[in-house]
């Protein structure tokens, strides 16, 4: 039996609602392959699933090709195949990924989407089956697949393919991944099980970094020789350059003012903010507490005043309000399109390309990682402004984007130990 309705999201369960002519034949789908899925290997059903939806033909169970015959005659049906053949997707994917060793399953299965049919195919259903599939190819839920593919692969290059699409890198970014490889439609037990890669990844990330960083520690103090073996030669688990790292590790782990962290001057600022008589005056300490982290050559040329003004604008009708969660998040959302990227449909991001390029990667991470400490309940929404920009560039080759690769990894350094389970 298909999965209860509690793991369908809400999204879906109206759209079903919205198109209930084809409800009892999709529930006939997802049952059959719910039930073949628990009884036959990856190369079986592959084959089957190919047979069903990419050649449309042959398929060796009536009733399920009368479902699919119904299905595909919906009225309905351009706008919720897409959701139809993501759900079935999904539910052979879901039972893989349980299984490590499944997982190269998953890249054969979305990789039929760009399969060939076979067979002449003359039937109204299989004409119009194979253009819907056709059709799916340019929707999203077909990109977060691919991108699925590139988390779960079994052989990531991560060196030597400066000419492979940048897109091919997300399984490097644990963060990405909620935006990336979900959609609207995704199920709860979907979301459960990329959650669940994700805090694998991210763990395993943040092992390998602590291993470097140690090692590099008894290196500076030459006792590289007292280290474990396992520890002797740690390589960079980065794509940045060991200089680079070295710079983020001291940087985000260490004092960036002589004295204080970014973890202490966070908390200092929050301290203080707390004493603020109105909203007005918080703004006008936030543009302090983060120009002090800018370069002055370059703040004085635009940034600080474009940022000044910036704040200003910011629910001036709340000027005289107290200080408020809520004041606080939409000022640091609002902070984060500034200075990221403006919004999915409208993806301008010129303001983070002159930082990165005037002030360095590293600083420009650092002017992030502030607005974050200050106020932790928006580290989400940062991660989805850098996964607008993943989707931006995503096919664009490795060697055109370094400066987004760069800056990916650097914020994968910072996240790991300021919100990570590692101290290093």
């Amino acid at each position: 039996m298909l999965a209860s309705m509690d793991s369908w999201s809400d999204y879906d369960q109206r759209r079903l609602t919205n198109s209930q002519s084809t409800a009892t034949e999709e529930q006939c789908l997802y049952d059959h392959l719910l039930h073949q899925v628990k009884t036959e290997p990856p190369e079986a059903l592959i084959h089957r699933f190919r047979a069903l939806f990419i050649d449309g033909m042959g398929y060796d169970d009536p009733q399920v090709w009368q479902a699919i015959r119904q299905i595909v005659a919906s009225p309905y049906i351009e706008k919720d195949f897409k959701f139809i053949l993501n759900r079935s997707s999904y539910i052979l994917i879901n039972h893989w990924l349980m299984q490590p060793r499944l997982h190269s399953a998953i890249p054969e299965l979305i990789a039929l989407y760009e399969a060939t049919p076979a067979g002449q195919g003359r039937s109204v259903t299989t004409q119009r089956l194979r253009a819907l599939v056709q059709m799916f190819r340019d929707t999203e839920q077909y990109r977060a697949l691919q991108r699925l593919a590139h988390v779960v692969s079994q052989t990531p290059d991560w060196s030597s393919s400066s000419n492979k699409p940048l897109g091919t890198l997300v399984r490097r970014y644990p963060y990405l991944y909620d935006y990336s490889l979900l959609t609207a439609d995704s199920t709860s037990e979907q979301r459960r099980r990329i959650r669940h890669i994700r805090r694998q990844a991210q763990q395993q990330f943040e092992r390998d970094l602590a291993r470097y960083a140690t090692f590099k520690l008894l290196e500076g103090g030459s006792l590289a020789d007292l280290a474990p073996p396992q520890q002797r030669s740690t390589k960079n688990p980065t794509l940045l350059s060991d200089r680079q790292l070295d710079k983020a590790l001291r940087q985000f782990g260490g004092k960036i003012d002589g004295g204080n962290s970014y973890r202490d001057l966070a908390q200092c600022f929050l301290t203080y903010s707390r004493q603020t008589r109105c909203f007005s005056a918080f703004k006008h300490d936030l543009y302090e507490y983060l120009v002090c982290a800018i370069d002055s050559r370059y703040g004085k040329q635009q940034f600080n005043q474009r940022l000044y003004t910036a704040l200003r604008d910011i629910l001036p009708e709340h000027d005289s309000h107290p200080l408020s969660d809520v004041l606080l998040i939409g000022t640091c959302r609002r902070l984060l399109n500034l200075l990221v990227v403006e919004s999915l449909h409208h993806p301008n991001h010129a303001t983070f390309v002159d930082l990165t390029g005037n002030l360095g990667i590293t600083t420009t991470i650092g002017l992030l990682l502030k607005i974050v400490l200050i106020c932790r309940k928006v580290k989400p929404y940062l991660e989805r402004q850098f996964a607008i920009l993943f989707r931006h560039y995503e096919t664009c080759t490795r060697d055109g984007v370094t400066w987004l690769i760069d800056s990916l990894e650097s914020l994968n350094v910072a996240f790991s130990i300021h919100f990570g389970s590692l101290s290093l």
